[in-house]
């Protein structure tokens, strides 16, 4: 029984609404990324494989007006274009945020460069609908989301946003595995398909 439809993140909102601008920098003490920071900035990298990381800077403010449009959840199916003078724009996903542990102030952004023939390792998001109306919810169950997210390998033009869970009709004891996912040949799942994902058990 499949339980998870798939959706796309709509082209439209990948290449407008997603763009960074970002500058190369060389700057490596500490003092020199300190003055990144105090000028509203972000020091990252840009990982190409194949290839050593490439130091960028990131336009702090953009950065955080971009993180108020992205939905709970999907920043690592997110897809940024980053735009540097001179260069042609690149597309890129956040593998890793660094916070700075009493501030919790974003002190540093990992990014990994997508080539248009060459696959990537993606977190995808599993995502819960009709909870409100569940039906083993209603009997007195209790719902719990076992795995919220399902690795997967895939070109980047088939990076999906998200899966999608009804859990309306499950009922009390009722499970729904990995294996139930309707997972597109074009995507290559990284995780035993054998695990549960969503159950409702007793109270």
């Amino acid at each position: 029984m499949s339980f998870a439809k798939l959706e796309g993140l709509p082209k439209q909102f990948l290449e407008e609404k997603m763009k960074l601008n970002v500058s190369k920098r060389k700057a490596e003490k500490k003092s020199e990324l300190s003055a990144i920071r105090r000028e509203g900035n972000i020091p990252a990298i840009v990982y190409i494989r194949g290839k050593e990381g490439e130091k960028i800077t990131v336009d702090g403010t953009l950065f955080s007006a971009l993180m108020r449009k992205v939905l709970p959840g999907r920043l690592s199916t997110t897809i940024f274009e980053l735009e540097e003078k001179g260069i042609k724009p690149r597309r890129a996903i956040l593998k890793d945020i660094t916070y700075d542990p009493v501030s919790y102030e974003i002190i540093h952004l990992d990014f990994e460069e997508l080539l248009p023939q060459t696959t990537v390792s993606v977190k995808v998001p599993i995502e819960l609908t009709g909870v409100v109306d569940c039906v083993g919810v209603k009997l007195g169950g209790i719902l719990r989301q076992v795995i919220r997210t399902l690795r997967v390998r895939c070109l980047p033009e088939n990076i999906p946003s998200h899966f999608q869970v009804d859990v309306k009709n499950m009922g009390v004891n009722e499970v729904r595995k990995l294996v139930d996912l309707e997972i597109p040949e074009t995507l290559r799942p990284l995780a035993d398909l054998d695990e549960v994902a969503v159950v409702i058990g007793k109270r």
